[in-house]
């Protein structure tokens, strides 16, 4: 290796090969392939060794090379409906977190809530990809099934049946957070509803509507489409004129605008009103912070790309349905029912 005028070490300008990284970790080229390509096939030393060499020698695999020898890409993609919600950055970084382990690369696309644009991004990446996952997609289920068809393909909070899924089940969650606020003296709720697409605000719907209706409580929807801070700042005048003394949000943004639209109103949270989110993901840097349900995001993720590469590596896939429970965080947003409104 030539060294400059210091003393140091510098690459040579010829790319480095696969033969002189397999020579100099004492491996095969098809095991150095593999520490990249399919590295849960080799021992975690042997992939360590090799990447280390590579590092060194400034090795980089040559993708399009390998795709079109192998038919393998090295590439999987992760279409989100809104990146700029909060609920998505830990579940995205998670998802390629795990991917990164497994030697590969995350396309990472943002519908913005439209089904006409995921479909595009869906175009753009499915002939450059091994995979695909889905997080809250707004398409319909017929063409889901199409490009399921085409690529293994795992779903994130949308239940359709035969194709694997990872489902955030909140109702545990948003049923204890009915409970705590009628513990309150709560009798009055609105919930701030999502997308009526969305199989997440389907269940913290009904989720609200069965335990409400066990408790004798009255409740309204108000909604925040699409979910946002400025919906949730919008949702806070209709909600106030309404009569009801607390509401759940269908996300912390939600929540976080209804927060400051009560604040504008001046509605005192939690003393005059008390507001519930969900997610946690925004629950400690409200103010005041926020009684929210413990959604695990940064788990949907991780778990997705792991099953998305067992279909990819030819393990199963279609018929699994993998939950993750939630629960009720409490915090200052939520208290006592205003006595003033109690009964309306």
């Amino acid at each position: 290796m030539k060294r400059d005028s210091d003393g140091r070490e510098q690459r040579s300008e010829i790319a480095p090969t696969i033969s002189q990284v397999a020579k100099i970790s004492g491996v095969s080229r098809a095991t150095v392939s593999r520490a990249f390509t399919r590295p849960e096939m080799l021992s975690e030393e042997t992939v360590r060794r090799v990447k280390a060499v590579a590092d060194k020698l400034g090795y980089v695999p040559n993708q399009v090379a390998r795709a079109l020898s192998t038919g393998r890409h090295g590439n999987v993609a992760l279409i989100v409906s809104d990146v700029a919600n909060p609920f998505f950055p830990p579940l995205i970084r998670a998802a390629q977190l795990h991917a990164d382990r497994a030697g590969l690369c995350v396309f990472l696309g943002n519908s913005d809530e439209d089904p006409a644009r995921e479909e595009l991004l869906l175009g753009r990446f499915i002939g450059q990809v091994e995979g695909l996952v889905l997080a809250s997609s707004r398409l319909d289920e017929a063409q889901i099934r199409i490009y399921a068809a085409r690529r293994p393909l795992v779903l994130i909070n949308r239940d359709i049946e035969g194709i694997t899924r990872v489902l955030i089940d909140t109702a545990p969650g948003v049923a204890a957070a009915i409970t705590h606020l009628a513990e309150l003296g709560h009798r009055h709720i609105a919930y701030v509803s999502g997308p009526t697409t969305s199989w997440s605000n389907q269940q913290r719907r009904n989720a609200i509507r069965k335990e409400a209706a066990k408790r004798g409580l009255k409740v309204i929807a108000i909604p925040a489409r699409p979910p946002s801070y400025d919906t949730g700042r919008l949702a806070a005048a209709p909600i106030v004129a309404s009569g009801v003394t607390a509401a759940i949000a269908f996300d912390d943004l939600v929540a976080q605008g209804l927060l400051a639209g009560l604040a504008a109103l001046d509605v005192d949270v939690p003393k005059s009103f008390s507001v519930v989110g969900c997610d946690d993901v925004l629950g400690e840097t409200t103010y005041p912070p926020l009684t929210t349900v413990s959604a695990r995001c940064a788990d949907a993720g991780d778990v997705a790309v792991g099953l998305l590469l067992s279909q990819m590596n030819g393990g199963a896939s279609g018929e699994i349905r993998h939950k993750l429970n939630s629960h009720l965080v409490v915090r200052a947003s939520t208290g006592p029912a205003p006595a003033k409104r109690k009964g309306r």
